[in-house]
């Protein structure tokens, strides 16, 4: 038997997240056997534990969209038992039983290999929050964004995604702005590399469809008026790469910032990204990532605690990254 968080629903449609005990013929199909070492407790994951966001498919349902761990079991050529391995979204936690659990039953085709230079316990203090970083960094470069282009914003820095932002643009040679309504984390977005700080209220109320443009680039975790904002002070020819919706989904803007600026908006999916794409990404994490700074980003909670945990994160009170031990 194993523990794990299960998501069941009630007769009235709400949904209820419990620690449970359960059996290996409990879990779904799957190809692979993974025994689960660590996993993470994500916004998406927050919204699934407490019921506030449409996440589940399914019922009942483990959350959790990243695990790592080491492979017990296999039927595919791919894997052997002993390999290290780690999945970022396909699903998981959503439509297919998740990483908030010690034991985990996925298909083949889902898992990554350990990278080079990182442990198990590393890759889920980066998890999907790094990941989709990188995918927006690699994005904005590849449209051309270099650290001379000029000033590039992070909304929502203090967040995982943000976090990361900030770390890895700054390690590149970029001048950052990190967004934050949270003017008192001042000191710890400094450290992970932010030049400035912005007060969030400086964004995310309506706005001019066009604005003073000061953005070369952006990484926008937020979405909603935040965006538009964003969209509206980019320099003529700017980047911005859309990757959260912390305060909506929702995008109340005009086309002025696209047809007189030719801003470009890249939208970044970090859910289903070939082989290829993760691969290189987690490369670039493994070799550019401060390790260090990485240690300030991030807190261990138990698996026991993350029910508890899921109301701060979605209150706005956690900094960073939680990083789940499933096995206390």
């Amino acid at each position: 038997m194993f523990d794990a968080i299960l998501i069941r629903q009630r007769e009235d449609q709400s949904s209820e997240a419990a620690l449970c005990r359960l059996e290996a013929d409990d879990l779904p199909p799957g190809d692979v056997l993974v025994r689960v070492e660590w996993s993470t407790l994500n916004y998406k994951d927050a919204l699934a534990i407490t019921g506030k966001g449409a996440v589940i498919r399914q019922f009942p349902m483990v959350p959790g969209i990243d695990l790592a761990g080491t492979v017990a079991e296999s039927d595919s050529p791919d894997w052997q038992p002993g390999d290290r391995v780690l999945i970022n979204g396909w699903g998981i936690g959503e439509a297919h039983w998740g990483g908030l659990t010690q034991m985990a039953r996925v298909r083949s085709a889902w898992l990554t290999a350990l990278p080079d230079g990182l442990d198990l316990r590393q890759t889920m203090a980066i998890g999907t929050a790094g990941y989709t970083a990188m995918l927006s960094l690699v994005a904005l470069e590849r449209h051309g964004l270099t650290p001379d282009s000029g000033d590039v914003l992070v909304t929502g820095a203090s967040g995982g995604v943000g976090s990361f932002a900030v770390m890895l643009l700054a390690r590149r040679g970029y001048r950052v702005v990190a967004s934050t309504g949270r003017v008192e984390e001042r000191a710890y977005l400094e450290r992970l590399g932010a030049s400035e700080i912005l007060p969030r209220a400086e964004l995310d109320k309506p706005g001019r469809p066009l604005d003073k443009a000061r953005w070369a680039g952006v990484i926008d975790s937020v979405g909603s008026h935040t965006l538009v904002n964003a969209c509206a002070q980019t320099q003529m020819d700017g980047l911005v790469a859309a990757c959260g919706l912390a305060q909506g989904m929702d995008f109340p803007a005009t086309v002025a910032p696209f047809i007189l600026r030719g801003v470009s908006l890249l939208g970044i999916n970090s859910v289903f990204r070939p082989h290829a794409e993760r691969t290189e990404a987690w490369s670039r994490l493994a070799a550019e990532l401060d390790l260090d700074r990485l240690e300030q980003t991030t807190t261990d909670i138990g698996l026991s605690g993350a029910i508890a945990a899921a109301g701060d994160l979605l209150s706005g009170q956690v900094r960073g990254r939680l990083v789940v031990d499933v096995n206390r």
